[in-house]
């Protein structure tokens, strides 16, 4: 909406655009609109408002679509005008290769940096960096730090060491990598968790628990009160660690934080039970949360209910499934897993009772279409119940499913 307001603002004369303002508004058509719109809408701008940065931010455009021909030959043009003087363009050129997997070109582009005499900045000396280390080439990883750490105007961040402390545990070099981290430490803005949330997760692949908590209560004690992403972070570090109950401990401080309830903190623990199949745990969790009149998620209870499937838990899957299925009205994206379904379904046939079948299948109709597994289920629950099952056959015939060999069998249970 606002693209569309502030275009007509300055197309009425109500607010004439700078060139810089004609940048922001091409860098949200963009985005909005996609490339082709943004490069209509550069085209249309008057000779004085096609600048570095109106230029700029059209290129920024092909770079966030990965328009690898596009962003080149822009940057060409760019290089023919004299707009190509800052490192925010090689920049952006260099997260193009990133992206888009050719991590071997992006030390080519620092180099004509270079040789164009614009001095690459501490963003480009990292995405080189993380170029090497992505190859496993670390002997030119190191290189390049070294580099940074020489130049007599570029302050090496944390960042750029925990690059280095990432393709040190990759390349399995454990001592290397706490070695960078410690020099990162000592870099942390202190008031900014996103530094602490970066090196914890790194100490949790090395599988330092001792340092994780550390700087977990270090993040807690200097920074501002912790926000929601952190306490996703450090409880995936901790299940990374299979570390479930200091897990659970940090579950409690953020229920006691007064933070406002974030489903993804919770199932940072749910997801992590499940993966280590400890599924009742998991359903325990989510039925205290609906207890308490959390919100829940429909896929979260159908990843429980595959788990206790697979256990030959059959009850307990049915149980986590319906828990889904009541939550599809307002997350209309998830879709069951088939083989669950019809797992239940046959179970439900089989054990379940005339009324949990019908219920189950109520609820499931508004998530998948009527079927013939569907009816079945219901008609051995209703035969095995004594139930009359008329109506059934008429909805059979109604949704256009024909009664097949399976449909019969189910029906001669009737006549014994």
């Amino acid at each position: 909406m606002w693209v569309q307001v502030s275009e007509w603002m300055n197309k009425k004369g109500i607010c004439i655009f700078s060139p810089s303002q004609h940048a922001v508004q091409l860098d949200l058509i963009g985005r909005v609109h996609g490339f082709v719109s943004a490069e209509n809408y550069f085209n249309n701008l008057r000779d004085q408002d096609k600048n570095e940065k109106t230029y700029g931010a059209l290129l920024n455009c092909y770079v966030q679509k990965r328009e690898t021909d596009k962003s080149i030959s822009h940057l060409q043009k760019m290089k023919e005008m004299g707009f190509a003087k800052s490192s925010l363009s090689y920049n952006d050129i260099m997260c193009l290769y990133t992206n888009v997997g050719q991590h071997e070109k992006v030390p080519q582009v620092l180099n004509e940096m270079k040789e164009n005499n614009v001095s690459p900045d501490n963003f480009s000396y990292r995405l080189c960096m993380n170029s090497y280390g992505a190859r496993g080439d670390l002997e030119g990883m190191e290189k390049m730090l070294n580099e940074m750490e020489h130049q007599p105007d570029i302050v090496v961040d944390w960042n750029s060491y925990a690059v280095a402390a990432s393709s040190y545990i990759k390349g399995g070099l454990t001592d290397k990598a706490i070695d960078s981290l410690k020099k990162s430490e000592t870099r942390l803005d202190k008031k900014d968790g996103t530094g602490y949330n970066h090196l914890i997760s790194l100490y949790a692949t090395l599988g330092e628990k001792t340092e994780v908590l550390r700087l977990w209560d270090l993040e807690k004690s200097t920074c501002e009160r912790p926000i929601n992403k952190d306490y996703i972070n450090i409880m995936a570090s901790l299940v990374k660690l299979d570390e479930f109950e200091e897990v659970e401990k940090v579950l409690k401080e953020w229920e006691a934080s007064g933070n406002f309830y974030d489903v993804r903190v919770p199932n940072t623990l749910i997801i992590g039970y499940s993966g280590k199949g400890l599924y009742e745990k998991a359903k325990a969790l989510l039925e205290n949360l609906t207890e308490k009149g959390k919100a829940t998620l429909p896929n979260i209870w159908g990843k429980v209910a595959a788990g206790f499937f697979d256990k030959n838990e059959v009850a307990k899957a049915f149980s986590c499934m319906k828990a889904a299925l009541c939550l599809y009205e307002e997350n209309k994206e998830w879709k069951p897993n088939q083989k669950v379904i019809s797992g239940i379904l046959s179970w439900l046939g089989d054990e379940g009772s005339a009324e949990d079948a019908e219920a189950f299948v109520s609820s499931l109709k508004n998530v998948i279409p009527m079927n013939r597994e569907m009816y079945h289920a219901v008609l051995k629950a209703h035969i095995r119940a004594g139930k009359e099952v008329h109506g059934l056959l008429d909805g059979m015939k109604t949704c256009k499913i024909k009664e097949d060999e399976e449909t019969k069998k189910i029906l001669s249970m009737m006549q014994k």
